[in-house]
């Protein structure tokens, strides 16, 4: 696969999608090079803000380290194994936050799910934007609290790495493999009920 040969990584779906589905995918290699603009961060996260949530409480944060910043390094850091070896090339890394409490200590029982529509919303608005993202879960959460200075109540959920889809030949063997290899998804009749 070349940078220009995305079409290969659409998602063959069996009902039809818009156009940022179809082309989402979770990319390894990005150029790094590229640079996202202000502005293009802003309307991504602009896409988060109008996230549905429970009762409106919008109980997420993000945390945004651009490449070359000393908070980049810092999350790149807490990443956990193979994710150190690529993650470095996007152009930015997202802390998702959730709060799982408010202000005067009452839970907040669906941030977590809150926060991942807010992070699927971006995501979509992103690749829209020309842009690819992954998400992660091999981090340090506890490094990232401290780091970040982050209260009890707010826990670090998962780190998004953005930018510009780069060369998968710049890949470790293991993960250009990982990289160029078919997509797979479970049948809807594998996990839907219709009653």
């Amino acid at each position: 696969m070349t940078i220009a040969d995305t079409t290969s990584r659409h998602a063959d779906t069996t009902a039809p999608l818009i156009g940022a589905l179809v082309e989402r995918w979770s990319p390894r290699a990005y150029d790094p090079s590229a640079v996202v603009s202000d502005e293009t961060l802003r309307t991504v996260l602009e896409a988060a803000r109008w996230a549905p949530s429970a009762n409106n409480t919008q109980p997420w944060r993000f945390i945004v380290a651009r490449r070359g910043t000393e908070a980049f390094t810092t999350v790149h850091d807490a990443l956990l194994g193979f994710n150190q070896a690529w993650a470095d090339s996007a152009a930015a890394l997202i802390v998702n936050v959730a709060e799982l409490a408010d202000a005067e200590g009452a839970e907040r029982r669906w941030a977590r799910y809150d926060l991942g529509q807010a992070v699927a919303h971006y995501s979509v608005q992103a690749q829209h934007e020309g842009l690819h993202s992954h998400q992660m879960g091999g981090f340090d959460g506890a490094r990232l609290r401290e780091a970040f200075d982050l209260g009890e109540r707010f826990e670090p959920v998962s780190v998004t790495a953005v930018g510009v889809l780069g060369d998968p030949d710049s890949l470790p063997e293991a993960l250009r493999e990982r990289e160029v290899a078919p997509r797979q998804r479970k049948s809807l009749d594998e996990f839907v009920v219709v009653a």
